[in-house]
């Protein structure tokens, strides 16, 4: 095609034009730049998590691509991970200082785990650092073809004399230059200015025709116009990251294509930045939201650690207590691992606080265990004495001092504290048997009762026969006194052979047992008394109150201990509510029923007591 020289007048145009495009780009360029604020980091560690796995969490980011290894996942980790050691130094160093040592002779010890974590941020250090390198060398290399390409633009502006010959090459360097990746940063905008004064001394020189400076401006108006439907369709992304990145790659499009008809130019770029204000005003809301949960998670961590530091770990004194303490701890735990990420400058402040009181309660826990260990140790080893003193004494014949040894073992065993649970069947076994074998013998050899014991045997008979005698015709008020008579002359007979004692007994409660349920003769003062007759036809036999003693004051026990357990547990009640208040009413009342079992319990120990 032959070009026509341009007049004067439209030379001034078409230089206008450009100046008025470049000046576009720039104000193109500037909205670019307010849209690309800071991109949310993905939330890569875990707030609860062990210095193990935070290791493990770097060691699989260093197996990435170095341009796929995020600065801040890196940061996050790094952070949690040395304010974890940095709490175990400050705990190393305090006992150090407790032991009496000088703080200045303090030095921390090493610790694998953070020399290997040590080796893998090197290795995602020199990673990063040839990426960079890399990165560098292909900016530098891409800003030297670049400004070879404007050299040429400028050698063909310079030669007017052909046309035709040139302005193919003229395009074909123009999108050169587009496809050219990207420079330092501190040459970007001095070479797009020096791109666009070649180009436009190459229109200016060479005085292209209208004609085909109209077609540009139409081709380029079609590439915009599809930018903008792109960018207007970016308001129904759900996703506002996406949107967001997608509109910066938009907005590098946009720069990439030329200029439009001048009458047109403002319209067109107006909708174009209509439509990315609104998806920069919903990334910047994502992140207000994102700010708002931020707060809301920092205000519900401040409370759990505000709700476990109220709890009072000093007033812990049984192994039921300090089993409710735990769980209680452990549901904060739960509660906190719930919850996300507060500020980035307070959660690893509350994480540390919430840390200091949970290890708190695990060290108390600790000391209380071992105590309560070395009790039950200590008590075990002076059971175990008493059993070896009773297994010495149980062949003498020297009945009644030995009847008094024994005794006296029986009586202190009695002030000896519990034992652990799985020793203390077998070491009560033991001494048990060292009693009863000795008492047995005693009993064989001391056979010169054995006549008023047969004489007691045949009364117990004939009170099991009279009572065997009162059936449902008898008049129930005549029926209930002759059983209390019977049951006063059963107290009142003496020991039976000790071969027939259980079964005779046996033979007495059954009768009784049931009569008194025939007559409705239950009751709190109808049990005391059969226990009293029970613990009656035991006297005598000073291992069986020894067994039954022992067995009382094991319920005792369990009693008193559920007792503290619900005592303690009045407290986590909210008497104002409905629910609380009922609950509080039925706590009380089980503790009332408690409080007189145990009542009960002490009433039956001082009976038999009474019979030792």
């Amino acid at each position: 095609m032959e070009m026509r020289e341009q007049s004067l007048e439209q030379q001034d145009q078409t230089l206008n034009a450009e100046q008025n495009e470049v000046q576009n780009v720039s104000e193109e360029n500037a909205v670019v730049a307010e849209s690309q604020v800071d991109q949310p980091q993905e939330e890569v560690a875990n707030p609860m998590a062990t210095k193990e796995e935070l290791c493990e969490a770097l060691s699989q980011l260093a197996e990435k691509d170095a341009a796929d290894i995020g600065r801040d996942d890196v940061g996050r980790l790094k952070q949690q991970f040395y304010a974890i050691r940095k709490l175990e130094i400050e705990k190393e160093k305090a006992e150090f200082l407790e032991k009496g040592n000088e703080e200045a002779a303090f030095e921390a010890k090493g610790d694998e785990i953070e020399d290997k974590f040590k080796e893998i941020l090197n290795v995602i250090k020199d990673k990063k650092a040839s990426l960079l390198a890399q990165q560098e060398a292909e900016r530098q290399a891409n800003l030297e073809k670049k400004n070879s390409i404007i050299e040429e633009i400028k050698t063909l502006a310079a030669d007017t004399d052909n046309v035709n010959r040139t302005y193919p090459r003229f395009k074909e360097l123009q999108q050169e230059f587009k496809a050219v990746g990207e420079v330092p940063p501190t040459e970007v905008t001095n070479q797009w200015k020096q791109f666009q004064d070649a180009v436009e001394s190459f229109y200016d020189q060479l005085k292209i025709n209208k004609e085909l400076r109209d077609y540009d401006f139409k081709k380029n108006l079609d590439t915009k116009q599809h930018l903008c439907e792109e960018a207007e369709s970016l308001a129904a992304e759900a996703d506002v990251i996406v949107a967001f990145k997608r509109l910066q790659e938009l907005h590098d499009k946009w720069r990439e294509t030329g200029p439009v008809a001048k009458d047109i130019r403002e319209e067109i770029w107006t909708r174009f930045k209509d439509a990315s204000a609104v998806v920069n005003k919903k990334y910047q809301a994502f992140f207000e939201e994102r700010k708002a949960r931020e707060q809301e998670n920092e205000a519900a961590k401040t409370a759990i650690c505000e709700r476990i530091e109220a709890l009072d770990f000093s007033a812990l004194k049984s192994f039921v207590a300090w089993d409710e303490m735990t769980k209680t701890i452990l549901e904060a735990q739960e509660d906190w691992k719930k919850l996300g990420f507060a500020s980035k400058k307070m959660n690893n402040a509350l994480f540390a606080r919430f840390r200091e009181t949970c290890d708190k309660f695990f060290e108390m826990k600790a000391v209380y265990f071992k105590s309560v260990k070395d009790g039950l140790a200590s008590n075990l080893e002076k059971k175990i004495a008493l059993c070896e003193k009773a297994e010495a004494l149980k062949d003498s014949t020297d009945w009644k001092k030995t009847t008094d040894e024994f005794i006296a073992l029986q009586k202190e065993w009695k002030t000896i504290g519990a034992v652990a649970k799985k020793h203390s069947d077998v070491v009560w076994k033991r001494f048990l048997a060292a009693c009863d074998y000795f008492f047995e013998e005693k009993k064989k050899k001391t056979s010169g009762v054995r006549q008023t014991e047969q004489a007691n045997l045949k009364l117990k008979k004939e009170i099991i026969a009279k009572l065997g005698e009162i059936t449902e015709e008898t008049p129930r008020e005549e029926a209930v006194k002759q059983v209390k008579d019977l049951m006063a002359q059963w107290q009142q007979v003496g020991h039976v052979p000790y071969r027939e004692k259980d079964k005779v007994y046996e033979a007495y409660r059954a009768k009784v047992d049931e009569l008194y349920k025939r007559l409705d003769m239950r009751g709190s003062q109808a049990r005391m008394a059969n226990f009293e007759e029970n613990v009656s036809s035991m006297s005598g036999d000073e291992n069986k109150l020894y067994r039954e003693r022992e067995r009382l004051m094991r319920n005792y026990e369990q009693k008193r201990n559920e007792l503290n357990t619900y005592e303690n547990n009045m407290g986590f009640f909210n008497s104002k509510s409905k629910s609380g208040e009922s609950m509080l009413r039925e706590l009380e009342r089980k503790i009332q029923r408690i409080k007189e079992e145990l009542a009960t319990l002490e009433q039956k120990i001082k009976v038999i007591d009474s019979h030792l």
